[in-house]
């Protein structure tokens, strides 16, 4: 398996790639993953450092990418020596290990797109030219009716679509932070924090509307960036509420689902599905999301959680006043949530995607390198 971004920042696709390689492990396969990593990096015993990644803008944010000499060696020489039955790549468009990984490599490959990106002339260009390495792919997964709409418009194929998963029992069997969630309310945030299209300014409004009205409500702030800045950008009569917790473990993560009355997603666009939403889900957490295309399939239209019109602090406050007012409401959401989220629980995402492999993959043969 290939994961074309450094694997020490936290991300949609990092984490996909690390919960279905254990999946797959704990389904009794082998698996070994290729990724952007210094030599130094501590690794799980699964993951191969590819060498050290170089800041790119990517989809609206900036991806760390590995691609030069020394990564297609390392690429090169993994695929030799492993000998795998099928070669698995994330994001083959992405200028990173993944396409390096589809040129050098001859045998069985499947492709998972994550990315939902509108139809563009330079976008449509770019997948001519890497034509030549995206042709060698045999099989498409996209995580999300969005993503696959990107590969239908952009290259014309089509992909079977497996959505991201969610280790339920993780989050569902986790307890709350120490002290949380307390009286008053708590709002809840997690994901960068100074990345724009994830929305935090119009949570940041929304809460000094609400907490002008409610002396005790708090927001939780989990995720990694420039904590002083947002500070900054809330009255100074509210800072005090506004709690930045920074990068958060994986375990601290669960927990912060649970430390939380409601959870905000108010992201602005750029999401073709929403792993902190089925995470959300999976702790039972009742949600206030936006109301992107990807968001409202995994809410089920509303039925496992409320939705507001994106990039409105006004609609946003409303929607996380009327949950925070009515326990039955929150209830009811939860526990829709937690129905909702069972057909994204790991072990059966992993063996959907086993499926595909089985597909491609013949009888008899292996991935190999090409000459």
């Amino acid at each position: 398996m290939v994961c074309p971004y450094t694997w020490d920042v936290p991300g949609g696709v990092q984490e996909h790639i690390k919960e279905l390689t254990e999946a797959l492990i704990g389904l009794g396969h082998d698996v070994s993953v290729i990724s952007p990593a210094d030599d130094d990096t501590p690794l799980p015993g699964y993951v191969v450092p590819a060498g050290r990644a170089v800041p790119v803008p990517y989809n609206g944010s900036v991806a760390r990418l590995a691609f030069g000499f020394l990564s297609a060696a390392r690429v090169r020489r993994w695929l030799k020596e492993g000998g795998f039955d099928v070669l698995h790549v994330h994001e083959p468009a992405a200028p990173s290990l993944s396409l390096l990984a589809c040129w050098v490599a001859d045998g069985p490959i499947v492709a998972t797109v994550h990315t939902a990106n509108p139809r563009s002339r330079a976008m449509h260009a770019a997948y001519l030219a890497l034509q030549t390495a995206l042709e060698k792919i045999s099989g498409w997964i996209a995580v999300s009716e969005a993503a696959r709409t990107t590969l239908v418009e952009h290259m014309g194929g089509d992909a079977v679509l497996i959505p991201n998963g969610v280790t339920v029992s993780r989050y569902s069997r986790a307890g709350p932070l120490p002290g949380w969630p307390g009286e008053g309310g708590v709002l809840g945030f997690l994901g960068r924090i100074d990345e724009p299209r994830k929305g935090l300014d119009v949570l940041l409004r929304a809460f000094e509307l609400l907490a002008a009205q409610r002396p005790d409500l708090r927001l939780l702030v989990a995720g990694p960036g420039d904590a002083d800045d947002v500070r900054s950008r809330v009255r100074g009569a509210y800072r005090d509420r506004l709690i930045l917790l920074g990068q958060v473990s994986q375990e601290d993560k669960a927990r912060f689902y649970h430390s939380v009355d409601v959870f905000c997603a108010p992201n602005t666009g750029g999401e073709s599905f929403g792993v902190v939403l089925i995470e959300a889900m999976a702790a039972g957490a009742p949600i206030v999301a936006s109301d992107l295309d990807a968001f409202q399939l995994v809410l089920r239209g509303g039925q496992a959680g409320e939705l507001f019109p994106a990039g409105d602090p006004a609609a946003l406050a409303a929607a996380a006043s009327r949950l925070l007012d009515d326990p039955a409401l929150r209830a009811r959401l939860s526990a829709a949530a937690r129905d909702a989220v069972r057909g994204y629980d790991w072990p059966r995402v992993a063996r959907d995607v086993v499926k595909v492999y089985e597909a491609v993959v013949p009888v008899v043969g292996k991935v190999t390198v090409a000459p």
